[in-house]
């Protein structure tokens, strides 16, 4: 379920995913609601191209970190590319 950052107090968190498309951020939030996954999603800046390179937003998506394996699992099952640990 989507949390607030308060929620997991001075915890550090692990990043899971980060979703480029607002059809997969949705897609990702609905698949760790559905398998009760508490998680965060903040908007932040990710850079991509090698030559001309250019920076864009994007929805990061953190959990805790006894949960981080099973998230990432869960979004490889599903065709996504989960953040590296």
């Amino acid at each position: 379920m989507r949390r607030d950052p308060d929620h997991f107090g001075d915890d550090s968190l692990s990043l899971v995913f980060v979703a480029q498309k607002l059809r997969h951020a949705i897609r990702v939030e609905d698949l760790l609601t559905e398998a009760g996954v508490d998680y965060v999603v903040e908007p932040d800046e990710y850079t991509v191209g090698a030559i001309f390179r250019r920076v864009r937003v994007g929805a990061f998506f953190y959990v805790s970190p006894p949960n981080a394996e099973a998230a990432r699992e869960l979004l490889l099952r599903a065709g996504f590319k989960p953040a590296a640990e």
